[in-house]
């Protein structure tokens, strides 16, 4: 393997709850941006993400255009998501997809923390999909049950955006 270069990757996104294919994201970027020596300060995201920047009104478009001139991004895939058909439907993205690297998860994974809410709300197990400190602080704060806040709706405790 090439001699480790520096990285530095800064995620957006709920990771509400953190589930072990948000802490891939990291493994699988930094392992990419290795191969390919490419250093310095990145955007991390998932494909879902990425496709958020088509949202209107959810990215300003100045916003846009700073994060991938000025840093860049590294996008992991996920499945169902098409990476390289939103950076090329983008005007934006596809004026900066030199800057843009697209890393492919080898270990495909459908795990969501939209799945895992869902899945503590009705009694369900979550081990071994989120790492065990996050189930225990889960479990002692009593949070995604029937009868805490969140109520299923795709939104955690009533704030935010699933992912």
């Amino acid at each position: 393997m090439k001699s480790r270069i520096p990285v530095v990757l800064l995620a957006c996104g709920s990771f509400n709850p953190i589930t072990n294919m948000h802490l891939r994201l990291f493994e699988v970027a930094r392992d990419h941006l290795h191969q390919t020596a490419a250093p310095q300060l990145k955007l991390l995201c998932g494909a879902d993400v990425l496709r958020t920047f088509q949202t209107p009104n959810l990215w300003k478009d100045a916003h846009i255009q700073e994060i991938v001139e000025k840093f860049g991004l590294v996008c992991v895939s996920r499945v169902g998501h098409d990476p390289k058909g939103y950076v090329l439907d983008s005007p934006i993205l596809r004026k900066y997809q030199h800057n843009i690297h697209l890393a492919r998860e080898p270990v495909q994974n459908e795990i969501s923390a939209t799945y895992v809410r869902r899945a503590l709300s009705q009694g369900q197990s979550v081990k071994y999909l989120l790492p065990d400190p996050v189930i225990a602080y889960i479990r002692d704060h009593g949070l995604y049950t029937k009868d805490s806040s969140w109520q299923g709706t795709g939104t955690a405790r009533g704030k935010g955006k699933a992912s």
